[in-house]
């Protein structure tokens, strides 16, 4: 793992990434001890939590430690809980069909909530401009939840000694680094868990400093995995926040690495766009990104395996010579778009019903779906096929076929994205959806 910045009065250590698997134990374990709105997500023994910052646009990330917020005293649980309007910014469908994205504002003041709002149109409008978020805006739902400060801006902007009383305690010069922006992730934690269904948490702080953090060790009893924040105002924040959603709904590794490191000599690492394997051994021994070995890629050259990765300049392979997972500013590269994509689809379906599917619905009614352009929908009544209806969003069952004969009957639509982004079969049965009705007389 990678060296972190050495504190002083701090020994320096080497912290370890929550595995996936891990990560959804210690959930339902904080879900069952943890009290309401003071959960506090996944700080390691010693009291630090681990957060992945950013020099400048356009530079390579660093790693360090900082201290773990305390628990929310009374007061605070208060403030809270009489806080915390949820608007609605982007509505696609249900919140459980969806992917539900959930900014929560910091340094904003009760006269400024419209602001903030506008700046999440603005921020939103740009992380969805990125590929694969492009082609896939249809599936995320997006959220502001009002969090009222005291004042205006956040802590250490301009300077270091510059200090605001805000919601969240954003704060640049988080522990001497001047664009790390720090919050408390009790207090995140308990504005985003007023939304339905986190999925993907992101605190905007009001300022125009370039800076944010991702909090990538984070698994909340709320759901989500991982915390990004970033400046409302700085045209290349919304980078920060990309990047990381490769590490929260991608699972990506880093692609950079530190140059006084050394050589890798563990185990093969669990992320898709890391490996121990040169690419004539990734396509020899069928593993990881080989399917896509040899092809251009978006962020320009060809997928392979280039050495450094993982924070390692020896030893580990990264598919391609720099995406965004090494550099702001960079697109996702195949591997990268593949892991997205199938992101995505952990939190969203390809198909959402406009007609409930836990009610009867009769033979002479309308059964309507709603899909993104180009998802193919293939209606079947008792479990039979019928073609004449394909790629139809509204149906009925009388015209599917479905007979007057007093005994009840099933109406089925099996919804796949075809999309070529996405070769990994395991990954591909993310991309398939199946909805049922029951119909009556």
């Amino acid at each position: 793992m990678p060296p972190t910045q050495h504190i002083p009065g701090r020994a320096r250590r080497t912290p370890l990434r929550i595995a996936l698997a891990t990560g959804i134990a210690l959930t339902a374990a904080l879900a069952a001890t943890a009290p309401a709105a003071t959960a506090d997500p996944a700080p390691d023994a010693e009291g630090t939590q681990r957060v992945e910052y950013f020099t400048g646009p356009g530079g390579h990330p660093r790693h360090t430690e900082v201290p773990a917020p305390k628990p929310l005293a009374p007061k605070e649980q208060a403030k809270i809980k009489g806080d915390g309007d949820v608007v609605p910014i982007v509505e696609a469908g249900p919140t459980a069909s969806k992917l539900d994205v959930v900014f929560i504002g910091d340094g904003y003041t009760a006269s400024q909530q419209e602001d903030f709002h506008a700046d999440v149109r603005a921020k939103w409008g740009k992380i969805s401009a990125v590929e694969p978020y492009a082609s896939y805006k249809d599936l995320f739902n997006v959220w502001a939840v009002d969090a009222v400060s005291r004042e205006s801006g956040v802590s250490g902007d301009p300077t270091s000694g510059t200090v605001k009383d805000t919601a969240l305690g954003s704060a640049f010069f988080c522990d001497g680094i001047e664009r790390l922006l720090c919050v408390d992730t009790n207090k995140v934690e308990s504005y985003a868990s007023k939304a339905a269904d986190p999925d993907l948490v992101i605190v905007l702080s009001n300022s125009t400093k370039y800076g944010g953090a991702g909090y990538n060790d984070i698994t909340s009893p709320s759901g989500y995995d991982g915390i990004a924040t970033a400046s409302s105002d700085h045209a290349q924040s919304d980078q920060v926040a990309v990047h990381e959603t490769g590490h929260s709904l991608g699972k990506l590794a880093d692609e950079y690495w530190y140059d006084e490191y050394g050589t890798y000599t563990g185990a093969e690492p669990w992320e898709a766009n890391t490996s121990k394997l040169t690419a004539d051994q990734l396509v020899a021994q069928q593993k990881k990104w080989y399917r896509w070995v040899g092809r251009p890629s978006p962020d320009g050259g060809t997928v392979g395996a280039y050495e450094g990765g993982g924070y390692y300049p020896r030893g580990l392979y990264r598919p391609t010579a720099d995406s965004i997972m090494r550099t702001l500013g960079r697109e996702f590269n195949l591997p990268g778009r593949e892991a997205m994509i199938a992101g995505f689809h952990r939190h969203a379906s390809v198909v959402t019903a406009v007609t409930p599917t836990d009610r009867a619905v009769r033979r002479g009614a309308e059964i309507g779906v709603r899909a993104a352009d180009g998802v193919r929908l293939r209606w079947s009544v008792d479990g039979r096929q019928v073609r004449r209806a394909e790629d139809r969003s509204a149906v009925t069952p009388r015209a599917l076929g479905v007979p007057a004969d007093g005994r009840a009957h099933t109406v089925s639509v099996r919804a796949t994205d075809p999309t070529k982004k996405v070769r990994d079969p395991r990954l591909r049965a993310l991309l398939t959806d199946t909805l049922t009705w029951r119909v009556t007389r």
